[in-house]
């Protein structure tokens, strides 16, 4: 379900690139669209998902359902009355918002108005993802799945219909999208309601507690905000560190903005589709088993996550920065999107590239924390990361433009990974299985021979521009095939039998 989410995002934006290419009314939608999106992973599926999964498990394991769901009703009440005050100052701050996050778009003022009038419809999305957070969190701590992991379609969908039905009818593109982005929040929240009420865990939310079964649910709700407080900041680096890109990249030449969105689209395609699924999933996994004390479980659950983010993204990295030419051009190169553009944003991808596997393992570590109920440890790590970020990015804009916005990104990325990897190992007493030295030898050098078919497979980069559409996609999908199909066959002859870590 996550893959057809991806997928549907992926169409997504190609719709995006043929209709809206990278000019004006693309920067200033993607920067009203980001404001939202980056407030949702902090408040909705980051530092609220992270905080209330291990304690709604508690709860669930340790309580009798009654105070369950006193806990639930009061959580999603007073979450709800947070998330609308936001919304209101949200909307009603607008200018001052895009005045802060993207200061360079003043010079421009038609860019300036279209960004505040589309981020005043994709703001209230914030109220309701993050109610879809909540309602994921509920289903996902009762092994189910497979609803929250294909909501996002929806979103895609919206905006995808936004795109074919809005912008011919609208002069300005960006308020379009903008109410696409808020009927899709619409859409998801109701979505979730039904299947709740399957599993019995459809909250009636209300404010006060009453008696004393509430006020054992009241105090779990103090609980996930207690841990809220530092995982705020702790789960959102990597989207801090895009605001303070989109910031920087608000002063570069027009299109900027939307090159380093495209090629962050890809690079969290598969980030997306194998990282964030896996941290989605082992959370309530490490939650049970740190609740039941079961050490020995906790630290084969992560040595397997570990060794499962290397099998799949090593290689995933490795195919971005080599096809990223071929993946822009076939992707987005038609309509509005210049083979100029194509270009640009695939040197932002090879930089983003970099960064795929520590993005991944930090997807994977930072839920060994959290299923601790530890929200502090991580934000040691993204601090320094933040940091990190921000003087490579400074430091490289000057001399790479946008593709230095993505390499401090990258940057900053291996740090927060290597950090995190170390407390984990100091904090926890985790010790990984052995066999790790083979284990990254062996995928190094099946990565190696996918890279060598690649790049001779290729080809010149005026092959990819003058070939018909349908042949562009040909060839990239036999390199993919090709590539894929390599790997796995070194994978296997080396020893790594894949099908065992499925199982």
């Amino acid at each position: 379900m996550t893959l057809l989410s991806r997928v549907t995002g992926l169409v997504r934006d190609i719709a995006f690139a043929q209709f809206l290419g990278s000019g004006l009314m693309a920067d200033a939608f993607f920067v009203a669209f980001r404001i939202p999106n980056f407030l949702r992973r902090v408040f909705g599926e980051g530092a609220f998902a992270v905080a209330f999964v291990p304690v709604y498990t508690e709860y669930e394991a340790r309580y009798p359902p009654h105070q369950a769901r006193a806990f639930l009703e009061l959580m999603a009440g007073r979450l709800s009355v947070i998330l609308l005050a936001l919304t209101v100052v949200g909307v009603a701050g607008a200018p001052a918002v895009v005045m802060a996050i993207a200061p360079g778009f003043l010079e421009d003022p038609a860019k300036y108005d279209a960004t505040v009038s589309a981020l005043r419809l994709t703001f209230p999305y914030l109220f309701f993802i993050s109610l879809v957070a909540m309602a994921g969190g509920i289903l996902n701590t009762r092994d189910r799945f497979v609803v929250p992991a294909v909501t996002p379609v929806l979103l895609n969908l919206c905006l995808i219909g936004a795109v074919w039905l809005l912008l011919p009818r609208m002069a300005n593109a960006a308020v379009a999208l903008g109410l696409g982005v808020l009927l899709a929040g619409a859409v998801q929240f109701a979505f979730q309601l039904p299947f709740l009420r399957v599993c019995n865990r459809l909250p009636r939310p209300r404010l006060k507690a009453h008696g004393s079964n509430d006020e054992v649910g009241a105090q779990g709700v103090q609980q996930v905000f207690r841990l809220m407080l530092p995982a705020l900041f702790g789960v959102s680096i990597a989207q801090i560190n895009l605001l303070v890109n989109t910031l920087l990249a608000s002063f570069l030449v027009t299109g900027s903005v939307s090159w380093l969105y495209y090629s962050d689209r890809l690079m969290e395609f598969p980030l997306g589709v194998f990282g964030i699924a896996l941290a989605i999933v082992i959370l309530p996994t490490l939650s049970a088993q740190y609740t039941r004390a079961a050490e020995g479980a906790f630290a084969d659950t992560l040595d397997w996550a570990l060794r499962l983010v290397f099998l799949v993204t090593v290689p995933a990295a490795a195919a971005l920065a080599v096809l990223a030419f071929p993946l822009m051009v076939v992707l987005f190169q038609r309509g509005e999107f210049s083979p100029n553009d194509a270009l640009m944003a695939a040197r932002s991808l090879v930089a983003f590239a970099l960064g795929l596997v520590p993005f991944a393992l930090v997807k994977v570590l930072a839920p060994g924390f959290y299923a601790r109920q530890d929200t502090k440890t991580p934000v040691r790590a993204g601090a320094v990361a933040m940091v990190v970020n921000a003087l490579a990015a400074v430091v490289l804009v000057f001399s790479l433009a946008h593709v230095g916005l993505a390499l401090a990104t990258s940057v900053a990325g291996v740090v927060n990974a290597a950090l995190l990897y170390r407390y984990l190992v100091r904090d926890t007493g985790f010790t990984p299985a052995a066999g790790w030295g083979g284990f990254l030898a062996r995928i190094t050098l099946a990565t190696l021979a996918m890279v060598v078919l690649l790049w001779y497979g290729m080809g010149e980069a005026q092959i990819w521009l003058d070939a018909p559409v349908l042949e562009r996609v040909g060839r990239l999908a036999g390199l993919v095939l090709a590539g894929g199909g390599v790997y796995l066959a070194a994978l296997y002859l080396l020893g790594i039998r894949v099908h065992r870590f499925l199982r």
